[in-house]
């Protein structure tokens, strides 16, 4: 019983952290993950105060050395998940969508003779995004669709997001924002009240863990990058880097749409700017 109380007493209060400590996790989180926490310090110790403690860990001190000398997948998941935010739903800032809908492919289809198109969502976190794209591109193809190969590339760091994206089931608040018709066509309701992703659309993305520190190698290039809202939490160099890398990783012509609150360094930037958070590789 004290053993109980002793715990329960540790997880009212938040834990602190060393200036070297935090120094040391902000430094491997930025090398490793790309992530920005030098102003997040607050953020750190009220977010991960709890797992640390029933973890089992003594201390901050003791919780850093085990991030940084035991790359434990699992615990530096829990850790990423804890300190990012993974909220989103369907059709989440339209413009985008409707962009892809009424520009890029109408122009795409013209020109793709191998009726192949290539679209990544970069951070696609549980899956609305990527599911979004593969029904606005059954909409837009509509009884040619089976003609095309239009499988959306979904890729995430977290392997908890990635199996929720998989897993293709929603709260009915997520779906508020859709046509009343896509919930007939491209979803099934449950009995629980909640919808699962129409087989023929769940079957039109694949999902892959990736980190957007590393060297995209994939075989293709791209006709449209999704990275939204996940570059907020990149400091400057490490945006421009990924930027970089994107456009290499992008065919001429092809786009790359970033969140709404986010910015890139125009100073630098081989894209061509089209519209607020939208840009092109002429």
């Amino acid at each position: 019983m004290g053993i109980l109380v002793h715990i329960l007493s540790r997880n009212l209060f938040m834990l602190t952290i060393t200036d070297q400590d935090f120094l040391r996790l902000v430094d491997y989180v930025q090398k490793n993950f790309g992530i920005d926490l030098s102003k997040k310090k607050q953020l750190i110790t009220s977010r991960l105060s709890n797992s640390i403690v029933t973890a089992g860990f003594a201390d901050f001190s003791a919780y850093v050395n085990h991030i940084i000398q035991s790359s434990d997948k699992n615990s530096i998941e829990l850790m990423l998940n804890k300190l990012t935010t993974n909220y989103t739903y369907f059709l989440r800032e339209a413009n985008h969508f409707d962009f892809l809908k009424n520009t890029i492919l109408p122009r795409l289809v013209k020109q793709k003779k191998n009726k192949v198109l290539s679209i990544w969502s970069a951070g696609c976190s549980s899956g609305e995004e990527p599911y979004t794209i593969s029904m606005i591109l059954k909409d837009y193809l509509g009884a040619q669709a089976a003609a095309w190969d239009t499988r959306v590339l979904a890729t995430d760091i977290s392997q908890k997001v990635l199996g929720q994206a998989q897993n293709a089931i929603y709260e009915a608040e997520s779906l508020e924002k859709i046509p009343d018709r896509w919930r007939t066509e491209y979803f099934k309701k449950l009995a629980d009240g909640r919808y699962a992703v129409a087989p023929h659309i769940k079957s039109n993305v694949i999902f892959r863990t990736f980190n957007l520190m590393s060297p995209i190698q994939f075989k293709i290039k791209f006709d449209v990058i999704f990275c939204r809202n996940v570059m907020i939490y990149f400091d400057q160099p490490t945006k421009d880097a990924l930027v970089n890398r994107f456009y290499n990783a992008t065919n001429p012509g092809g786009y790359l749409l970033i969140g709404h609150s986010e910015s890139l360094n125009k100073e630098r930037l081989a894209y061509k700017y089209i519209m607020p958070a939208t840009y092109q590789k002429l």
